[in-house]
This record gives structure tokens, sequence and C-alpha cells, in this order.
């Protein structure tokens, strides 16, 4: 393959520190040479007026898919990852990425929630957003502490995972509360033996005990602590919920006192999950949350509940709908803004997008070849405009940060985050000579997302070219359709 060159650019690496109009020389699906004078190529990308910058790694992705790619590649995002819930089986799931190809970079956690499910209730299906809610119909995995039995069942089946490549373990503790915490210490203990991460939805979220969000940041404090493992934070914004400030304050001193602990969210006030979800099932709902039942949404139709017998219904009927969960209200509420920002800019803190799935108005999900998506395709609009978003109103308009800093939110952050336990990952989230050629370039003055909660299909603008693994996928602005450059992220297998 000839080499593609990157002119003029305003390149930006917040490994390195360096803001400088450059060029960058891309060989073999890497880069072989930044800075001036570098010669010519088989082909030129003319960046001038444009900010070059490694592209973005979201570290909290659930689509997996041809269309997520695509709208997430308007997101800036080279690399999407699954670690929150991860995948299972690891090996078939990367086997089949590989065979149908992939726009971006791609990978996943060992999924804990559907090892419980294997060992507890005898289900083993392929981990999917539609096997995830027949599952919930069964609640022992959910609500049952593990017996000696199942728990050895749950840790064999997360170590298979792990021997066959995955990023780490995903813990969907919220969606298991009943899990005990003598299950969850041989867990963390696996992954710091196989020195892998784990990737924690915190078991509780509301904001009053017992079972309060403090109490669950507590108990991964204490997994820390105890185990020696790395505990990464989903989601930090709506875990925690309107008690962002104490939580924050936790996990900072646990930090200081040199605990291994990570953090990563996304720059909206509403959430989004599987209406089957436990939490929602909670009798006092209202009360430990400070919400209504209005405060929850179905994607497919915007309906929201008028109240909990009509959404247990719900749930009944169709477990695996998507739902929002609008819980700050950022739009009129200055405290929850302020709130909002400490889980954004938290620091050293990486942004994650938690996109979701696209899904049609029957409740399924689409995994179709159009593009534009149909029209009818819903999802969180942070499956479209995470990362955007971010700079656009952090980093431009409200300069709550520099663009370096913001940069290195969006990827070298989540690359570290991972690079310790992934060699994989050392190549990536930085411009050097040597590391993958994973680019974005991007117009600073117009770049914006577009998804709103009532039109969440829009694809974001101002990426005007993004290069994966050496191949350009958006050129001008413009996607090729044809291109599947993605490369799988994961760890080297042990037979």
């Amino acid at each position: 393959m000839g080499a593609l060159l990157i002119s003029g650019g305003r390149v930006v690496d917040p490994a390195s520190g360096t803001d400088a109009v450059a060029d960058i020389v891309v060989q073999d699906g890497r880069i072989a040479a930044i800075g001036t004078h570098l010669g010519e190529a088989e082909r030129v990308i003319d960046a001038a007026g444009l900010v070059v910058a490694p592209g973005f790694i979201d570290l909290h992705a659930h689509g997996q898919s041809i269309p997520a790619d695509r709208m997430q590649a308007f997101d800036g995002i080279t690399t999407t990852l699954d670690l929150e819930a991860g995948v299972l089986p690891v090996g078939s799931w990367y086997r089949r990425q590989a065979e149908q190809g992939r726009i971006l970079n791609y990978g996943a956690a060992t999924n804990w929630a559907f090892a419980r499910i294997g060992a507890m209730v005898g289900t083993n299906e392929e981990s999917s957003l539609e096997a995830f809610g027949r599952a919930m119909r069964d609640k022992r995995w959910m609500d049952n502490i593990a017996t000696d039995v199942e728990q050895a069942g749950i840790i064999d089946r997360l170590a298979q995972g792990l021997n066959e490549g995955g990023i780490g373990i995903g813990i969907l503790n919220a969606y298991a509360p009943g899990a005990g915490v003598q299950e969850l210490i041989e867990v963390c203990k696996l992954a710091a033996e196989r020195q892998v991460p784990t990737f924690t939805h915190v078991a509780y979220m509301a904001k009053i005990d017992p079972q309060s969000a403090a109490e669950a940041y507590i108990r991964l404090i204490g997994y820390a602590a105890a185990t020696g493992a790395h505990m990464h934070i989903c989601h930090f914004n709506s875990s925690s919920k309107t008690d962002i400030a104490r939580c924050y304050e936790l996990v900072r001193n646990a930090q200081a006192k040199g605990l291994n602990i990570t953090v990563e969210a996304y720059p909206y006030g509403t959430g989004s999950t599987v209406l089957a979800a436990a939490f929602f099932s909670d009798p006092n709902f209202e009360d430990r949350n400070g919400l209504g039942y209005d405060s929850v949404q179905r994607v497919t139709d915007g309906h929201r509940f008028r109240d909990r017998a009509e959404l247990l219904s719900a749930q009944a009927e169709d477990p695996s709908q998507l739902v929002l969960w609008h819980v700050l209200d950022t739009d009129n509420n200055a405290r929850h803004r302020e709130l909002l920002d400490m889980a954004v800019l938290y620091p050293d803190g990486a942004i994650a997008s938690d996109a979701m799935p696209w899904s049609m108005p029957d409740g399924s999900t689409y995994t179709g070849d159009a593009w534009p998506l149909p029209a009818e395709a819903t999802s969180h609009p942070r499956s479209a405009g995470c990362f955007t978003r971010f700079i656009r109103h952090w980093v431009r308009e409200r300069q709550a940060i520099s663009l370096a800093e913001g940069l290195r939110k969006c990827s070298l952050i989540p690359a570290q985050i991972l690079e310790a336990s992934t060699p994989a990952m050392l190549g990536k989230g930085r411009l050097a000579v040597g590391a993958d050629a994973d680019i974005v370039a991007f117009d600073y003055e117009t770049l914006t997302d577009r998804a709103e909660f009532t039109a969440m299909n829009r694809p974001s603008e101002g990426v005007r070219h993004l290069i994966v693994s050496g191949t350009p996928v958006i050129s001008g602005g413009v996607m090729d359709v044809d291109a599947r450059p993605g490369r799988a992220v994961r760890r080297p297998s042990i037979a």
C-alpha cells in the first residue's frame, strides 16, 4: 500500500504536547513520519485549517455493529470497545467480528452477567441485548447469592473469556444487585491475578441509604484495596445520579491513597438502559431516586411511563426494550449542570459514550447496511454525538479546559487506562512515529453534535477525515461505505 500524506494540519498530540502545523506520513497502517517537507505520497489529504489529532477511543460502546460504527465514525472515534458489559463467549465474538468486517477498531471484556446467567440459570446463549432481556425473565441470577458451585462456574467462565483474549472483566453489578461480596472479591482477585481491569457499573445508584451510590463506591474502593484489582468506574455521572459531589470526594480520596481506580463519564444528564433493569422494579423507586416514573422514557416511541404498574407491565411484555432515564435536568437546574461538570471534567477521567445499539420501532436491534441509517432507527443521542458534544460545549464554547486536555480525555487517557494490560493500546491515543495510524481531522470551529432526543440518528458534523489503521473511512466529510479497516483489540489468547 502506498504512503498517505496528511498535509498542513494543526497537529495536536496530547502525549508529546505538540500543537503545531505539520505533515504526517502514514505507511502500512502506522505513522511513518511527522514534520515538514516530508516529500510526496501516493495520496494526499489537505488538512489546512483542520485539527489533526489521535482518533478518539471509546471504552464503553454497546453497539458493536456496522451501523453503530458509522455513527461513531462521525463522532471522531477510531476504536470502540464494549468493556462495561463485555461479551461471552469471547473467542467466537472476535471471530464473528473479523469475518463480517468492522469499520472501527473493536474489542470487548468478558461478561460477568452472562457468566452468572450460565452458572446460575443454565442458559448459555451468546451475549446480546435480546438474550439479556430474555435472561431477565428468570431473576435468580439477578437476585440470588451464588452457591459455592455456582461461584466456581462463574469464575471458570470469566477465566475462559480472559484466556480467549478478553480485555478485562465487565461487571454489571447494578443488574445483579443480589450478588454477594464474597463472589465479587473472587472476581476481583481473578482480575488482579491476570493483571486486567474490571469495568464496573456499581451496584446501587440511589441518593439515600441503604443501598446508595455512596455505599456502592465504598464497596468498589474496598475491592481495589483488598484485592489490588484495577477498578474502572463506568459512567460516573449516571452511576452517581444527583449525589455526584459526595461520590467524587470518595473516589478522589481513594485515588490519592494510591488505589488503582479510574473513571469515565459521558456529557449528558440522561442515561439509557434496558427496561428490565432491576433498579426500575424497586417498589421504592420514586423515593430512593427522587424521580417519578415519567423520568423513564421508551426509546422507540418516546412514551414516558405514568406509574409503576404500567412500567412493570411493559417489563413483562418486552424486557429488552431500550429506555431513556432522565436524571439530571441540565437545561433548567444550575446545580445539576455543576454536578455534570464534576463528572465530565473529573481529573484524568476519560470521556466514554455508553453508546447503545440502534433500535427499530418493533424493538429489534438494527444491524443492516443502509447509510444513512433508516429514519425510524433510534438510540440515545450519545450513540451519535458524545465526543463532538464534549469538545463543542466544554472545550470550544465554555473553554472549561484546553483543546489539548480535551483531546487527552478522548484519546490518550482511555489508551493509558488499558495499555498496562492490553499492549495493543500502546500504539493508540497518540501521534508519534510508529503509532497506529488512527487519526481524526476536524474543523474545530464547526465541530458539533446534531443528535437530539427528538432526532437521535443525526450524525455529528465537523469530522472531515477519519483514518482507521491507515485507511481513510471518512474523506471530505463523506463516508466510504465499503471500507472495513477495523482491527481487533484484544489481549493475547491462552491456548
